[in-house]
């Protein structure tokens, strides 16, 4: 008797959740916090142009490098035998808060949602054992990142409008005002045409 009505409670009660629900909803709601960032205001067009010209002259050498901090530990990667014995992985941290000193601020919430984005830390952690130098796999970090702020850059900030796309938009515009006007027009004198018929009457 007992089980039975342990189970209609369970039927009923819309507040029990299973613990495997439980855990769903608690990483959902994880998941949904890291991936979708803060709403900003919207971006002025000056801003937009100021990330288009950054982005333009983006490479690795452009990026300074004491943005980051780096550090080496023992790779996995391929090597052979010294793979092991030798601290060639690096690791390259970034502080937020240092990065959008030099970075437009169009990227910044694309930057706060990427997944190399420690939440904890406030961070981008980026790593590369792919070879067996340090420096090597530290230029591949930078490489890295450049592709984090080009990614960014390229979600947040829509391409320029060509004088020929404006020129069409404008064209289509007017076209459109011309058929309202049209339009109007021709309603109005349906109803004048009634009018005048009741007055026939």
């Amino acid at each position: 008797m007992l089980a039975s009505i342990t189970r209609y409670t369970k039927a009923v009660n819309p507040f029990h959740f299973s613990s495997s629900c439980r855990l769903f909803c608690w990483q959902s709601k994880l998941f949904s916090s890291r991936q979708v960032p803060p709403v900003s205001a919207a971006l002025t067009e000056t801003e937009l142009s100021t990330a288009r010209n950054w982005l333009a002259k983006l490479t690795i050498n452009t990026i300074p490098r004491n943005v980051g901090d780096a550090s080496y530990s023992r790779s996995s990667g391929p090597g052979g035998q010294n793979v092991n014995k030798v601290n060639s992985k690096a690791t390259l941290k970034v502080p937020l808060d240092r990065l959008t000193k030099i970075v437009p601020l169009a990227l910044h919430n694309e930057l706060r949602a990427s997944r190399y984005h420690a939440e904890r830390s406030g961070n981008l952690v980026i790593q590369s054992d792919e070879s067996r130098q340090q420096s090597k796999n530290l230029d591949l970090c930078y490489e890295k990142l450049r592709d984090v702020l080009l990614a960014a850059g390229k979600t947040a900030v829509p391409g320029e409008t060509s004088p020929e796309q404006r020129q069409r938009v404008k064209e289509l515009n007017k076209a459109g005002n011309e058929a309202r006007l049209k339009e109007k027009k021709k309603h109005s004198s349906k109803k004048s045409n009634r009018k005048g018929s009741r007055f026939d009457d």
